[in-house]
């Protein structure tokens, strides 16, 4: 019997080396199931609500080959003029490991408006982590984003 499985764990680190070969990591953090960036929230909500607002189907707009959408025509189009200032830094990528040198997930409703940006983070101790010295962790993190982020696929 054992001699059956002994085969079958021999394929297996090159089937989960196949797979990982194959995982792209994008310049905008894209929902795995939705494709759609920052997990679907207005990006200009977070700077005008106190909590950010999820976006509608019927206002999507196509930014470094991501869809964002926003809960509002008047948010798409300040969004549209101004994509820089109310993108997630880091391209939504968790903004801690940003700082730590390597790109990371991020979930859009852990995140932070520090100096008119917005940062994601992975978990609330990232972001408890970048609040202790943010002007530092921003610093940090831009020089990694300016290297790592051209290793990104935008599709």
């Amino acid at each position: 019997m054992i001699a059956l499985f002994l085969p079958l764990f021999g394929l297996l680190p090159a089937t989960v080396q196949q797979s990982a070969a194959q995982s792209i990591v994008t310049y905008v953090l894209t929902d795995p199931l939705t494709g759609l960036a920052i997990g679907g929230m207005d990006p200009v909500s977070y700077f005008t609500e106190p909590s950010p607002l999820r976006g509608r189907p019927d206002h999507e707009y196509l930014w470094k080959g991501a869809p964002f959408q926003f809960a509002n025509a008047a948010n798409m189009e300040i969004f549209k003029r101004h994509p820089e200032i109310y993108a997630p830094q880091y391209g939504g990528h968790g903004a801690m490991s940003m700082s730590r040198g390597f790109v990371s997930d991020a979930d859009p409703l852990i995140y932070t408006v520090f100096k008119q940006r917005l940062f994601l983070f992975y978990s609330g101790a990232n972001r408890e982590a970048f609040l202790l010295a943010p002007d530092a962790a921003a610093l940090r993190g831009q020089e990694h984003w300016t290297t790592l982020s051209k290793t990104l696929s935008t599709r």
